[in-house]
């Protein structure tokens, strides 16, 4: 199985900045311009560090510098480097690295939906895998983490006839400047050949179901009621996670972060930066919905909960809520996070408790691939 990766050197570069996603090079600059630190390149280099250490010498073609070498120095890979020479910061770059891989069987890509999107429109009938890096991930076509894509790629090379293909995994993307105006408008732009595996490939994202609002209203003020008036509670971007503050009678930013103290909001659609400096000194809780589907708590769409801030709260701060419908609909009947720290995501697996009405709860469990 012939493997060629390419890396999305700006993938995700807004999420912990608040920017909800950074395709095009404006916000890419302004992405920068706020401070924001690439993390595409490191979570490719966990993939394939993961991938080495499986299968010690797995020959791969990879794009050439930050778009994919450089990320793999210093492992024992076996590499051929293809691709453009010199990058202009925008899609061309990645189309013209997969047009270089044609004659690969699987393009491992590391990026978002955005990126998902360019590779899909130029792979053909090539397999792709994406390493997730973005800030939405809409799409069915990624590992559950960077660890998880790894895996799979060391799959595909020691045991290609066991794995299979699905040939229409849904391409999703978004549109950047509606939701950063709290407009969420999803939209399928294409079907992928992606290999199958229900451990380690997330599903592509289901969204909120029209008879849920009663069910959603009543585990919020259950939430609500059991609040701790002298925490910080972080609240996360999604109709499940908001509702929470619309139960506490504030008004929520649309798609973003916002941070209550005694039931009152205190600031909106903040950052990582932002919550870390509120958070000093207080205790904290996280208030988190689950992702339709997918099942995921952290790591889509609301990276502006950092790591650290997540490592503060521990299991034991996270705050869930969701309907026992969503959660019987999940592909997997287990919730995942994706912090982009896998000790950190190993230190969070395990049992918790998701409120799901008023006085019911579920206990469900947190997964690390």
């Amino acid at each position: 199985m012939q493997i060629g990766v390419v890396v999305n050197p700006f993938a995700g570069l807004g999420g912990a900045v608040g920017l909800k996603g950074t395709d095009g090079p404006d916000s890419v600059a302004e992405a920068l311009r706020r401070g924001a630190r690439a993390k595409s390149g490191e979570r490719a280099r966990i993939a394939l560090a993961h991938l080495a250490e499986r299968v010690p010498g797995a020959e791969l073609t990879l794009a050439r510098g930050e778009m994919g070498e450089d990320w793999s120095e210093g492992l024992d890979l076996r590499r051929t480097i293809t691709g453009p020479s010199e990058l202009t910061g925008t899609a061309r770059d990645t189309k013209e690295a997969v047009r270089a891989m044609r004659d690969q069987d699987v393009i491992v890509f590391a990026g978002g939906d955005g990126t998902a999107r360019d590779i899909a429109s130029v792979a053909g009938d090539t397999g792709i895998l994406g390493i997730p890096c973005g800030v939405k991930m809409h799409s069915g076509v990624f590992g559950v983490n960077p660890r998880a894509a790894g895996a799979m790629m060391a799959d595909l090379i020691t045991n290609p006839k066991r794995i299979g293909f699905v040939e229409d995994a849904e391409v999703m993307d978004i549109d950047e400047d509606a939701l950063r105006n709290g407009v969420l408008a999803p939209r399928l732009y294409g079907l992928a050949r992606v290999p199958i595996s229900r451990s380690l490939m997330q599903a592509a994202k289901g969204g909120p179901r029209l008879n849920s609002s009663g069910a959603l209203s009543s585990a919020a003020a259950e939430i609500v009621e059991e609040m701790d008036v002298e925490a910080l509670y972080i609240i996360g971007p999604g109709t499940s996670a908001q509702s929470v503050a619309k139960a506490a009678g504030q008004t929520a930013s649309t798609l973003g972060v916002d941070a209550m103290i005694g039931r009152k909001i205190v600031a909106h659609d903040v950052d990582d930066a932002s919550l870390l400096r509120l958070a000093k000194g207080r205790k904290l809780r996280i208030v988190l919905g689950v992702t339709g589907q997918q099942g995921f708590l952290l790591g889509r769409g609301n990276q502006q909960i950092g790591a650290d801030l997540v490592r503060r709260a521990g299991r034991e701060g996270l705050v869930i809520l969701a309907t026992e419908e969503k959660l019987t609909k999940l592909n997997q009947p287990r919730l995942l996070v994706d912090t982009g720290e896998p000790d950190l995501d190993l230190q969070l697996a395990g049992f918790v408790r998701v409120t799901t009405g008023k006085r019911r709860k579920m206990m469900m469990r947190i997964d690390s691939c």
